[in-house]
């Protein structure tokens, strides 16, 4: 029980390392969360910071994830006796948990969605690489990274349900299903913290990005 809670706080603070408001307050001078959206994540860096940045941030919160499941593994293959699955899972809500409400930053951060895509990808990379392209098309065809934010957190547990195989961690006689709950938890958090954008969505007033070179 102890290395669960452990790693539960450690992947916890490298959530909360928010590189959003790091790099928007050393780029430009201001922290992210102060303009646009007011969300501390990729797309406002985006639209308040610029393409650089964003994708300094993007790849930066990803890798939190990523990091996040490593070290986890790590300690499941050091410490014997520990349910690895489990383990994997806990860093894995931990993370974007930390992410969102970052104890170095006021509680108030992003809204999860690169970092559970690291998580997502270190989790079951076939899995991940389906939501990640299925995100894509939708956002391409609306213009709304909201739309293909949420419309992948929910695919996810579905596809936990049909799939099998490309798991990190997936012990014998076990199968995709063990990470459902999981899967559900990290859908609800990403669905909460666009909460807004869903509202806006269903208004019809939902921002969109431009994918022009202006």
């Amino acid at each position: 029980m102890v290395v669960y809670i452990i790693m539960a706080i450690i992947a916890y603070l490298i959530g909360s390392i928010n590189f959003s408001i790091i790099i928007s307050k050393k780029v430009a001078g201001f922290d992210v969360r102060e303009k646009g959206s007011g969300n501390a994540g990729t797309t406002n860096m985006l639209r308040s910071v610029g393409k650089g940045a964003a994708a300094i941030t993007l790849i930066c919160d990803i890798l939190k994830g990523v990091v996040s499941i490593l070290i986890a593994l790590l300690a499941g293959n050091i410490i014997k006796d520990l349910d690895k699955e489990l383990l994997i899972q806990i860093a894995g809500i931990a993370v974007v948990i930390g992410h969102t409400f970052p104890i170095f930053f006021g509680f108030k951060g992003g809204k999860g969605v690169a970092t559970s895509l690291g998580v997502l990808l270190m989790s079951n990379w076939q899995i991940g690489l389906i939501c990640l392209v299925f995100a894509l098309v939708l956002i391409v065809l609306t213009r709304m990274v909201s739309l293909g934010s949420c419309s992948a957190a929910i695919l996810f547990p579905v596809l936990t349900l049909f799939i099998n195989e490309h798991y990190m961690v997936l012990s014998d006689g076990k199968s995709g299903n063990v990470y459902f709950i999981y899967s559900v938890i990290l859908a609800i958090v990403v669905l909460y913290n666009h909460r807004s954008n869903i509202k806006r969505m269903m208004n019809g007033t939902e921002n969109r990005i431009s994918f022009s070179k202006k």
